[in-house]
């Protein structure tokens, strides 16, 4: 993604342990500046939040803007973070300024959420077969017709840079 990529959130199903050091590595080899997400971080260009692992991520409205939460409570399609968390609040909040992505992953997480934000009106994305380690989620997603286009990982970025409506950009 381009520095001045549009702003990004994140649930990646890692154990609390590991997602502050997924995010500082990250940090260090991308253009855009990753982090974990804490109560009260900002969504803005050129910046992607990673969910703590054990911790749900949810969207909120911050002035004309965005923030992230962070919540306890039960798992969701077996997860903590969970995906179709993160997604309901995106639906919520932002729905039609929103885009929804799905990669690779073992289950069904983030399926019901990406069709609740389509039906939000955002631009929904999920990586191909092919190029999936596990095609699980995104095959979910595919299925219960949550999804706009399949598209092979490398074509992705591009993707979402091509949808994302410029005043969310």
């Amino acid at each position: 993604m381009p520095e001045d990529a549009p702003g990004i959130v994140i649930v990646q199903h890692m154990p609390e342990r590991f997602t502050a050091a997924f995010a500082q590595r990250l940090d260090q080899i991308c253009r855009i500046e990753v982090k974990e997400a804490a109560p009260g971080d900002r969504v803005v260009r050129g910046r992607a939040l990673i969910a703590p692992g054990n911790r749900h991520l949810i969207l909120r409205r911050a002035g004309t803007g965005y923030e992230v939460d962070l919540a306890g409570g039960p798992r969701v399609s077996r997860h903590r973070p969970s995906v179709d968390v993160l997604f309901r609040s995106v639906a919520q909040t932002a729905g039609p300024r929103a885009v929804g992505v799905i990669l690779t992953g073992m289950g069904d997480d983030g399926a019901a959420g990406l069709l609740e934000m389509k039906r939000a009106g955002a631009s929904t994305l999920a990586q191909d077969e092919r190029t999936c380690v596990v095609f699980g989620m995104p095959k979910e997603a595919i299925e219960r017709g949550a999804v706009d286009r399949v598209l092979p990982l490398p074509s992705v970025a591009a993707a979402i840079l091509s949808v994302t409506p410029s005043s969310g950009r």
